[in-house]
């Protein structure tokens, strides 16, 4: 075992090692060595106080202005008042009760320290409460373990590293001190010639610089070498996943003329757009080869995906092949399926009365199908009746086989993990064809890392006659009036003959009231979404839920108005009609879960209320929005939150807002995320496997790294000449990780 798979616990005792494993994700002297400072403070520099974020957690380096004590209850109760400052603000620290004594002693005017906590506000003004804080100067207190000796950083350039609650900055860079001397045992990842080409240190030397640097420049050198060694081998295990996908072989899937494509495109009451007649061309193309197609399509909301996807579905069946769609959901594969049936009218109604030449049997297959229409589904697919199916993860069941699969298309490719996806192609005889659709677009970074081993075809013109959203912030607490005339904005376009959908994050029912726990990362389809920083107040008051809130708009603002809930949890033939009778009319305003997020087609609905916003991501809202417009009617969407205005929050609702862009939209989601992990489907707030590369800013360095691991992969696929290249794959991605690399 090598000195970094060493575990922390025979380093640094079971009490830290215990704290770093749970709180951090930090297992090995490895792992510790490779978290890196998030920032340095320089002495005789302290940090803007007048800056500091509402509700974040934050460590600062700043000066004791002031030190008071108040008692209160007749003298019983004490509370210590200290004031920091750096020149450019102040900032109030409180501590009440027994946790009064020691602060009381330390922080003497004058003194400095550095200190921890979240950033909250009373009487209008910031303040930390019971920070924990680590004295700077000389000798500290008899006792005080905590005390840091400023002089112990020779350069004066303090590493301030991500932290958590019992394990503050300070104690991470003492556990660093015990495990540094080992970042001599570094094995380098970078083949010589690359390394010495491109003017790198050498790993050992770039760990020391990134955590105990001289200089500004140490720094620099360090994060440049850092930076390259994640971006490097993340593009070797890519470039091995191509390599390994172009010796795989497959049927050219070539449609013919005259067949049910060439039927169906007589049919379009529309032309496509450029956008999508080049991106078919370049799907054709892939499925004439002798080799898998692995594309990604991405694109902007409503703008075509669907019909792009379904054209190449019917052209594999004009080769004589079988296609199938894999949605996320039941409700989106019912709407795919209601969708794609009528587009098509009779040429989905192969063998039956009624049917025209070329037609096929389009089928839907779920979890909760009934035993007869479920068994006729599977006959037909096995038969090879039905060319298209359209369906959920009960596609993948040992039970399902298909006379000839040429073609598998990912619908919402981010949901699936890849055992699932294999899963169904590998139900081909040979591998089939497959197709990556994503739901709202994706920087060209991200295409680069996470979707690295598919090309690439982006949609980026919206069809005609689609009308523009206006998007809006209604800011719930601080104006309730705006909430008033967003209901009344509500009434009038159902006055006008149109619809409306109300979003809420939660479902509400006997079964959520026992399973919701808080939310830190995106939710599923029917019980939530990405709570991301909300206020210790506003975590008191459960997520806005759908039973309650559909009860209370029908009996309140919506009075008389046609009302109906919709979420994941309902039988699925009730959800199914219940968006059969939103679809016809009969309903004038759906309260929904994010169930309706993607592939939910109604031209008719042009508004959309989105509660508590704030607990959702930025694509996440932005995809959500794409419900509305979709027809010749102008769009209008209101994010309704009680958040602060000075909040992240709130200021991720204003950008969203703001444009209607989804590249620049996924871009700030991505700066939100912190870079979220790439490699596994954590989507926020997770330990990230990139710890030093940004995919947002540093598109020349991913770029150039792609380019250095396609030549290493092409000279030597198995990698035996770079016997450190090898050893960090294995160590970065283990197994599962590199699998997924096949999603991204």
């Amino acid at each position: 075992m090598s000195a970094f798979e060493e575990n922390l616990k025979s380093t640094l005792g079971a009490a830290t090692a215990k704290v770093l494993a749970g709180q951090l994700g930090l297992h090995t002297v490895g792992d510790l060595l490779h978290h890196y400072p998030r920032r340095y403070e320089e002495r005789g520099r302290l940090t803007r106080l007048a800056d500091l974020p509402l509700d974040e957690d934050v460590t600062v380096v700043a000066q004791v202005a002031d030190a008071r004590v108040h008692t209160f209850n007749g003298g019983r109760g004490k509370r210590l008042e200290v004031t920091i400052t750096d020149g450019s603000g102040r900032l109030q620290l409180v501590f009440f009760g027994r946790g009064v004594h020691k602060p009381q002693q330390d922080l003497l005017p004058g003194s400095r320290a550095m200190f921890a906590g979240r950033v909250s506000v009373f009487n209008r003004k910031p303040q930390l409460a019971h920070p924990s804080y680590a004295k700077l100067g000389g000798s500290s207190g008899p006792g005080d373990e905590d005390a840091l000796d400023i002089e112990s950083w020779a350069g004066a350039l303090i590493p301030i590293y991500p932290a958590c609650k019992g394990m503050e900055s300070w104690k991470i860079s003492k556990a660093m001190d015990a495990v540094l001397p080992r970042a001599s045992d570094a094995v380098d990842p970078l083949p010589p010639g690359l390394r010495e080409g491109r003017g790198f240190v050498p790993l050992p030397e770039a760990l020391l610089k990134v955590h105990r640097p001289q200089t500004r420049a140490d720094i620099e050198d360090a994060r440049q070498r850092l930076k390259w060694d994640e971006a490097f081998v993340l593009q070797v295990a890519l470039a091995r996943r191509r390599h390994a996908e172009t010796r795989l072989a497959a049927v050219p899937r070539r449609p013919g003329r005259g067949g049910i494509l060439d039927a169906f495109d007589a049919k379009l009451p529309f032309t496509l757009t450029d956008g999508q007649r080049k991106v078919t061309e370049e799907i054709f193309t892939d499925l004439a080869t002798e080799h898998p197609m692995h594309r990604l399509l991405q694109g902007e909301v409503g703008s075509g995906k669907t019909l792009v996807a379904l054209r190449a579905m019917l052209a594999v069946v004009d080769a004589g092949g079988q296609a199938a769609m894999l949605a996320p959901t039941e409700v989106l594969a019912q709407q795919h399926h209601r969708s794609i049936v009528e587009m098509m009218g009779e040429l989905a109604e192969g063998g039956m009365l009624g049917g025209v030449e070329h037609a096929t049997r389009v089928v839907l297959l779920t979890g909760s199908m009934g035993t007869a229409a479920r068994r006729q589904a599977l006959l037909d697919l096995v038969t090879g009746e039905a060319g298209l199916v359209i369906g959920t993860h009960a596609l993948i069941e040992d039970k399902v086989r298909f006379h000839d699969l040429g073609l598998v298309v990912v619908d919402e490719q981010h949901r699936f993990g890849v055992e699932q996806r294999d899963a169904l192609r590998s139900k081909g005889s040979t591998p089939p064809h497959l197709l990556v659709m994503t739901a709202t677009p994706i920087p060209r970074t991200v295409a680069m890392t996470v979707f690295g081993d598919l090309e690439t075809s982006v949609l980026d013109q919206l069809p005609a006659g689609r009308s523009p959203i206006a998007s809006h912030v209604v800011p719930a607490r601080d104006k309730p009036h705006f909430l008033a005339r967003a209901w009344e904005r509500v009434r009038e376009e159902v006055a006008k003959g149109h619809q409306a959908y109300v979003v809420c994050p939660r479902i509400g029912d006997e079964e959520d009231e026992k399973d919701r726990k808080p939310a830190k990362g995106k939710g599923k389809e029917d019980t939530g979404s990405e709570a991301s920083g909300a206020p210790s107040e506003e975590e008191k008051r459960p997520p806005l839920a759908v039973l309650d809130t559909a009860a209370q708009l029908a009996g309140g603002p919506l009075g008389g108005l046609r009302v109906e809930p919709l979420h994941g949890r309902m039988h699925p033939d009730d959800k199914d009609a219940v968006m059969r009778r939103f679809t016809a009319g009969e309903v004038d305003v759906l309260v929904a879960t994010t169930v309706i997020e993607v592939g939910v087609n109604v031209p008719n609905a042009t508004a959309m209320v989105i509660l508590d916003a704030d607990r959702f991501g930025v694509s996440q809202l932005h995809q959500l929005r794409g419900r509305v417009g979709r027809g010749s009617a102008p769009g209008l969407c209101l994010l309704v939150s009680e958040m602060p205005e000075a909040s992240p929050a709130r200021q991720r609702l204003a950008a969203v807002a703001a444009t209607l862009d989804g590249f620049e939209l996924s871009r700030i989601d991505l700066e939100q995320r912190r870079e979220g992990d790439v490699l596994g489907q954590a989507q926020s707030g997770a330990r990230s496997s990139l710890r030093m590369l940004a995919v947002i800013e540093d598109e020349e360095v991913i770029a150039a790294a792609r380019e250095e691991a396609m030549a290493v992969v092409r000279d030597d696929p198995e990698l035996e000449r770079t016997p450190g290249l090898r050893i960090a794959l294995e160590a970065l991605l283990d197994e599962d990780r590199e699998q997924y690399l096949d999603k991204g």
